[in-house]
């Protein structure tokens, strides 16, 4: 277990600083904001990723509260980024994606969806139900959907693809992420770029 926990550690990838210089409106953002179907397998880089992550359930105060809310602050939801190259945990704390498989999971998430295989990564939101003292229940349901929100309106600011979803192979991704039982997988989105930008 041990040496196994080290050579994880080997391949985790510290994150950039998200990019926070982006300008524009929360009404802009709204009104661009679609669901795309038709993605590139582009590489979608580290520092967007950061930029992402951070926009979808960062920290922005130096009390630890994050950028989506939460009930009763419990701070549930989790991301895990599902990319070509493995799944990673999104450690908010040190912005650094800690590696749990390094099996291509994007079609567990897809789960016939094959333009979700091609896109470059899915972020995969769980809600940890031991926050609330048992399995996440509505709370843990809608502290993902502002998460997801998060994503949507980020990916629309920025120019990047994205389309929310509820569909996955649960019991795939609960295996090769190590989640627990009470860390239920609730949405994931699908990020990238799109053929048709223009």
């Amino acid at each position: 277990m041990a040496a196994a926990s080290v050579c994880s550690a080997q391949n985790d990838i510290k994150l950039p600083q998200p990019d926070k210089t982006l300008k524009t409106t929360l009404i802009d953002a709204l009104q661009n904001r679609h669901s795309v179907r038709d993605f590139t397998e582009k590489d979608f880089s580290n520092q967007d990723l950061a930029t992402l992550l951070w926009a979808a359930n960062g920290i922005n105060r130096e009390d630890g509260k994050r950028t989506a809310p939460s009930a009763l602050n419990k701070q549930d939801v989790e991301i895990f980024v599902i990319r070509k190259d493995g799944a990673y945990y999104w450690n908010a704390q040190t912005n650094t994606l800690e590696l749990r498989s390094n099996q291509d999971l994007r079609s567990a998430v897809a789960r016939g969806q094959e333009f979700v295989a091609k896109a470059p990564l899915s972020l995969v939101l769980v809600s940890n139900g031991a926050k609330f003292g048992n399995m996440p229940n509505k709370f843990g349901l809608a502290d993902a959907g502002y998460v997801s929100q998060n994503i949507c309106l980020i990916c629309s600011a920025a120019g990047w693809a994205c389309c929310p979803r509820a569909t996955m192979d649960n019991e795939t991704l609960a295996e090769q992420l190590k989640l627990t039982p009470k860390q239920v997988p609730m949405l994931n989105n699908t990020v990238g770029y799109s053929k048709s930008a223009k």
